[in-house]
């Protein structure tokens, strides 16, 4: 299957190692995977912040790039479900339909596409899993507390294949970190104290790795761990499921 790499811009310019982990990691499974080159953000910066009519021009290249894919996937629950409720391009609508039909979070595309039983990854450590607020609620990557159900997790389902890999229980397995975009922004004091309580968690349960399959929500609780010098490190999934550490 053909594969297009959308890579979120923070990843590009702060975590690019995830990028590369990614591609990785699809090749390893047998996808023909490629990087349109010239794409950019997706403008949910913008859209989160009220002004969606200014993500036209972001819609309309993201439609170019990306609409002769068989697949697109990202490793961002929160780019990935931008586009799948917010993409529209006049003209070419039925594109834009379909890129929005096709677009996968990275964990969502090994579990429900690819169907993967096995990965060829060693990572002997303890991991403390976030669950990030757009890929639960957003895109159903895991149960939420708050619904009588069965709990699943496709994350933690994949991190179950890794050799040597821990995964710790918390508390709290799905409780905002206090990004929320530009939410740590305009509530900086709130959004702090609410990545303190889940580190806090992780650090209680004696993890040495928190993962997660939002790279917004690693760097901020990456902040805060580095400022209280919390013995901790941050870790994109893609990377642990490709070892690439």
């Amino acid at each position: 299957m053909k594969v297009g790499l959308f890579i979120p811009c923070y990843i590009d310019q702060f975590y690019p190692q995830v990028g590369i982990a990614t591609l990785q990691l699809l090749q390893k499974l047998g996808c023909q995977v490629e990087y349109p080159q010239g794409q950019t953000c997706c403008g949910q910066p913008m859209a989160n912040s009220g002004f969606e009519h200014l993500t036209h021009g972001c819609n309309s290249l993201f439609v170019n790039h990306f609409a002769d894919y068989d697949y697109i996937v990202a490793p961002s629950g929160s780019c990935v479900l931008h586009i799948k409720e917010h993409l529209h391009d006049p003209g070419r609508e039925q594109q834009a339909t379909n890129i929005r039909s096709r677009i996968y979070e990275l964990t969502e595309f090994l579990t429900d596409v690819l169907k993967v039983s096995a990965i060829p990854a060693k990572f002997p450590h303890k991991v403390g899993l976030h669950q990030s607020c757009h890929g639960q609620r957003g895109l159903h990557l895991a149960q939420m507390s708050e619904l009588v159900d069965k709990p699943y997790s496709k994350p933690a389902h994949l991190l179950g294949m890794v050799e040597g890999l821990e995964l710790v229980p918390l508390d709290r397995t799905d409780e905002c970190c206090g990004f929320g975009g530009t939410f740590c922004v305009t509530e900086e004091a709130v959004s702090v104290k609410m990545g303190v309580d889940r580190i806090a968690d992780h650090v209680k349960h004696e993890a040495s790795v928190i993962t997660g399959t939002d790279v917004s929500c690693l760097m901020h609780l990456e902040g805060i761990i580095n400022r209280r010098n919390e013995p901790l490190k941050v870790m994109h999934i893609a990377e642990i499921l490709n070892s690439a550490y």
